[in-house]
């Protein structure tokens, strides 16, 4: 009987390890998909673009395949304490993941519009120091949750907010040559799409490393400020 509860522990660890792998897995092509379409809006590479379009539909399917995972282990295991906060970790994680994936696509799309015309594609703002930083912010959050390591998470939320602070001056600029130019309309509405895109690349690498805090202390912090301004003002006579 203890051999046979030994043997369903190892099995129980196996099955945890190969989601933590799989989150890491799917982590990796994200993160590819979004360098890659970085470097085709950039180089104006239709072929790169069109090959992150077509892979949105491999991460689709692997969050598809680890929740599913997941639920099978929820139910045959019924995991408690921090077995459990993994699993909803996971969950919650490859939600994220699946949308980093969809922005993605949205540049590659964009890019393609951008780069269809028989003028040569120069954007008028600088979009590559606010695409480096949300790229590192979900490299950061990955190696985080792989390590069950919440040191990084400051950093990342720093970040978020420098990312938050680039789009707002790429929507200043680009409103502003919309204004005196109208025939740079369509073109700096994909620009600013694509800003768009890389903020909320941003906002769900901020998602992972919040869940890793979860994972490590059992906290969720993700509106640790709003309830604690909540709390302050009800306290305010």
């Amino acid at each position: 009987m203890a051999k046979m509860s030994e043997h369903t522990y190892r099995q129980f660890d196996a099955e945890l390890e190969a989601i933590r792998t799989g989150v890491l897995q799917m982590g990796g092509l994200v993160e590819t998909q979004v360098a890659n379409a970085l470097e085709g809006l950039k180089t104006g590479n239709l072929g790169l673009l069109d090959r992150v379009i077509e892979g949105d539909h491999s991460i689709n399917l692997l969050e598809v395949e680890l929740a599913d995972t997941c639920t099978q282990i929820i139910a045959k295991r019924q995991p408690t304490a921090i077995d459990l906060r993994l699993i909803m970790t996971v969950i919650k994680s490859i939600a994220d993941l699946e949308r980093i994936g969809d922005e993605a696509k949205k540049i590659a799309k964009a890019a393609k519009r951008l780069h269809a015309g028989d003028v040569p594609f120069a954007p008028r703002v600088e979009l590559g120091y606010g695409a480096g930083l949300a790229l590192d912010m979900l490299r950061s959050s990955l190696d985080s949750f792989a390590r069950a390591d919440i040191s990084a998470v400051a950093s990342v939320k720093d970040q978020d907010a420098e990312v938050d602070a680039y789009f707002k001056g790429v929507m200043r600029q680009l409103i502003t040559f919309m204004m005196e130019d109208p025939r740079t309309i369509t073109s700096s509405l994909d620009v600013l799409f694509i800003a768009k895109s890389i903020e909320r690349i941003g906002d769900h690498a901020k998602n992972i490393a919040e869940y890793v805090v979860f994972l490590v202390q059992g906290r969720d912090v993700r509106y640790a400020k709003s309830a604690a301004a909540a709390a302050e003002s009800k306290n305010t006579p």
